[in-house]
């Protein structure tokens, strides 16, 4: 059905690598935010027709937003990301453990709009209100309690090279920008609507200004449609925007110009919401909607949890202090100065500075001091006993005895000045047992490799 693509973009003579890394984006700095007090709004659903209540309430930092279904036994909550959208066929729904909630994105996009990131929002039934079909009553019933600061730092999803998404004639990609900017292109084949195009900056204030007031639509032949379904039962002229054959049928006239392609930007914050991290670049999107907005964040949020990966894993990254409060080995015969990466159970990259200070060179040939090749074994395996012990809970109070190496080869001598960087993999791990393939490296080139097999035992 879609394709994604990576690739390099022009646009208006600029070209835009898959590498580049082109803005620092200033607001990396802003403090997670919740609201300040309690606050309900109630209207009808959508889509059950039923009279329904939403309440918002504060929640502590790194919370997210939580829909809690207070009509439920144990008031069930579920948080608002990527991974529980179910349902995008009529707007965005999510839901888990057997319940849903129906059509969240004009809350989310109010939520997103005013940067704020911890909130619980409390439902007496299995939607929002409609409202007017906007997102204007949610933004300002939030706003009515004051933004409030937390301690902890956002979370940002910097887009730091082009990604694109397409499906068909629908097209979604996002560059490297200094901002969260959306430019957005609709283009339907009927007069009333036809081809709009806007680029605009989105703020608080942008936001709240030029695109929270903008009301969702439908053609008449998709009401009628909907109606005959038993859908949109609480569906009017006073909860969106109803397009007949050739006028608005609506008493209230547009509020923009193109209030049409306003309220696909309010679609996509309100989706793009899902990815858990507020987004920092430019948005393209062309002809799209919940379907393929819902699928550029479910590949922010893939690409968002590998870095999350990747930055877990470098702040395993072992200094001395932390290397020796693992391994047992001490001076003169501990040669490991740091660790570099370490994927648990898999791979390990770690440093030895080798110094003319070394004691060993004062005997191993004085006059041409080169690194004895056992001892760049032991460093090797010093190497693999982190990676075993990394992967137990209390490693001080375990021991890696080496029970074997094979197919060791010296391939350049080393001598002071060098730095071995060693990189230890995995190829079979049963229990207790583990059996590893070593390099050493001196400027990209192998100096030693070996094949090493190791037991973890009590100290």
């Amino acid at each position: 059905m879609s394709l994604i693509r990576f690739k390099k973009i022009s646009l208006y003579g600029k070209i835009y690598s898959t590498t580049s890394q082109l803005y620092v984006y200033d607001m990396i700095r802003k403090k997670q935010c919740t609201i300040g007090g309690t606050v309900s709004y109630s209207g009808i659903g959508l889509h059950t027709g039923n009279k329904t209540t939403i309440t918002f309430k504060p929640a502590p930092p790194d919370t997210g937003v939580r829909f809690v279904r207070v009509d439920l036994p144990n008031s069930p909550a579920i948080l608002a990301d990527i991974d529980h959208v179910v349902d995008i066929s009529r707007g965005t729904s999510i839901g888990q453990n057997g319940f849903k909630i129906h059509t969240v994105e004009h809350v989310l996009a109010a939520i997103a709009g005013l940067g704020i990131d911890n909130l619980y929002a409390e439902l007496d039934g299995n939607e929002p209100p409609a409202a007017d079909g906007s997102s204007r009553p949610f933004l300002e019933a939030l706003k009515s309690t004051k933004i409030v600061k937390q301690e902890p730092d956002k979370k940002y999803f910097v887009v730091d090279s082009p990604i694109s998404f397409s499906d068909n004639d629908k097209e979604l990609f996002i560059i490297p920008y200094n901002g969260f900017k959306v430019s957005y292109t609709i283009d339907y084949p009927h007069p009333l609507v036809g081809t709009s195009f806007l680029s605009l900056e989105i703020t608080p204030e942008s936001f709240s200004d030029q695109i929270s007031a903008a009301r969702t639509f439908a053609f008449i032949d998709e009401v009628e449609l909907l109606k005959e379904q038993g859908l949109i039962k609480g569906g009017s002229l006073e909860t969106a925007i109803v397009i007949g054959d050739d006028a608005i049928l609506n008493e209230e006239p547009l509020r923009f110009e193109n209030e049409f392609v306003r309220h696909k930007i309010l679609d996509l914050v309100g989706d793009l919401f899902l990815v858990g991290q507020p987004i920092v670049g430019h948005v393209y999107a062309s002809k799209s909607g919940h379907g393929t907005h819902v699928e550029l964040a479910r590949l922010l949020r893939k690409l968002a949890k590998k870095r999350d990966q990747k930055k877990q894993a470098s702040e395993k990254i072992m200094n001395t202090e932390r290397i020796q409060s693992i391994l047992p080995h001490r001076y003169p015969f501990l040669l490991i100065d740091r660790v570099l990466e370490i994927e648990t159970n898999k791979r390990i990259v770690a440093i030895k500075n080798v110094t003319i200070n070394e004691p060993f060179f004062l005997g191993h040939f004085p006059d041409k001091p080169i690194m004895p090749g056992v001892l760049q074994l032991e460093a090797m395996a010093q190497a693999g006993g982190l990676l075993l012990l990394n992967q137990v809970e209390n490693p001080e109070k375990k021991l890696v005895y080496f029970t074997g190496i094979d197919r060791v080869k010296f391939r350049k001598p080393v001598v002071p000045g060098d730095q071995i960087r060693l990189v230890l993999e995995t190829i079979r791990a049963r229990s207790k047992f583990s059996k590893m393939i070593g390099r050493g490296y001196v400027d990209e080139k192998i100096v030693v490799e070996a094949e090493l097999s190791a037991a973890l035992v009590d100290r």
